[in-house]
């Protein structure tokens, strides 16, 4: 037996039907011509919005993801103008209710509202053996403006399904749903006359159908002009840089020094002659000679003829002392003793004798800048 409703009234659907495991519900109206009206189905959560937008059903799309919740089309049967099957078992568990709400296509743009309707009704069936469970019919002196309507709901009451008369009414249509619901699809669009107008299944099949391509414009676009070639690539010849030689450098001439052979006159082997001296020599006249500064010292403190300095004989050979008896000196009294030997009077006679001879033979031997040898005479008895 079919319980009436009002509205938001209630009853247990299990209660009236034990083992009821699939409903059909049933909607209808009465309206003049000209007047489209379109029912869906939304699936919410317990928060009160739809799981996704898959799960609004309508008239383009006839089907929840899960296949619980089926849109039967706009073809009418048993008094109802449009159906939508429910089947209870397979509905998710996540879902707490199912809203079936109803709409007028292009009501705002039309001029249309719910209260030119004169007789609308919700029901709901039991699948298996048809009969009426529950029925809410809408008051027509109630509705005024509204262009969407939300006619009922099945939701859950523990292990229960109960089914609610709601009976609220939107001016906005199905924007108006959208906001309640969470309904991305159901946007609102505005007219070409600015009047604000609703999309999705509100706004009929034209909403959800591809959109017409662009007309083709009157007037050909302007062709580009070609892009101008690239200008070639002129090689560029790189700029040496030019680097400042370095200055030469410039060494300043070395110091004349005296020549390295330029040694003591008296005996190479003491060293450099450094100092510029005159000899008296023995034979010959005066001449400046270059010695160290020892014999230097002893050139200018001994009176002349000046000695040479003794040099290393053979054994057995004595070396003769240089020099004679000048003025203010005193002469060697008697013989003298040189080297163990005695030298007679008439032996230092006849060698000075013979050093004249030698002296003059070698004279020009004497006049030479540097002597390389030193000459000594020996005398012998």
């Amino acid at each position: 037996m079919s319980v009436p409703l009002t509205k938001g009234g209630n009853v247990s659907l299990s209660k009236q039907a034990p083992g009821l495991t699939a409903v059909t519900v049933g909607l209808g109206w009465e309206a003049d011509a000209g007047y489209e009206l379109d029912a869906s189905a939304l699936l919410c959560d317990a928060s009160g919005k739809v799981l996704s937008d898959r799960h609004f059903v309508f008239f383009n799309n006839l089907s929840s993801p899960d296949g619980s919740v089926r849109h039967g089309g706009g073809s009418p049967a048993g008094g109802d103008d449009q159906r939508i099957d429910v089947d209870l078992t397979r509905v998710p568990a996540e879902v707490t209710k199912v809203v079936f709400p109803v709409s007028l296509y292009e009501g705002a743009a039309r001029g249309q509202a719910f209260g030119q309707v004169r007789r609308a009704h919700i029901r709901v069936l039991d699948q298996e053996g048809g009969a009426e469970l529950a029925r809410y019919d809408l008051a027509a002196g109630g509705l005024s403006g509204e262009t969407a309507l939300v006619f009922g709901e099945l939701y859950r009451h523990g292990a229960e399904w109960k089914f609610r008369a709601v009976g609220q009414g939107y001016a906005s249509g199905l924007a108006g749903i959208a906001a309640d619901y969470g309904v991305e699809i159901l946007r609102e669009t505005t007219d070409p006359d600015g009047s604000p107008a609703a999309s999705g299944p509100d706004a009929g099949p034209a909403a959800y159908a591809p959109a017409p391509p662009a007309p083709m414009p009157t007037t050909p676009p302007p062709v580009p002009a070609p892009p101008a070639p690239p200008a070639p690539a002129v090689p560029v010849t790189p700029t040496p840089t030019l680097v400042s030689p370095l200055p030469p450098t410039v060494t300043a001439p070395p110091q004349p020094t005296r020549s390295p052979a330029m040694t003591c006159f008296f005996d190479p082997g003491h060293g450099p002659g450094t100092t510029s001296v005159h000899w008296y020599p023995q034979w010959g006249v005066p001449r400046p000679v270059q010695t160290c500064a020892e014999c230097a010292q002893r050139v200018q403190t001994t009176a002349p003829p000046f000695y040479t300095p003794p040099q290393p004989m053979s054994p057995g050979y004595p070396q003769a002392q240089q020099g004679y008896p000048q003025q203010g000196y005193p002469a060697p009294q008697g013989d003298q003793q040189q080297g163990g030997r005695r030298f007679g009077t008439g032996a230092l006679i006849g060698a000075g004798a013979a050093g004249l001879v030698g002296g003059a033979l070698l004279n020009e031997a004497f006049d030479d800048d540097e002597p390389d040898v030193v000459i000594n005479n020996y005398y012998e008895e």
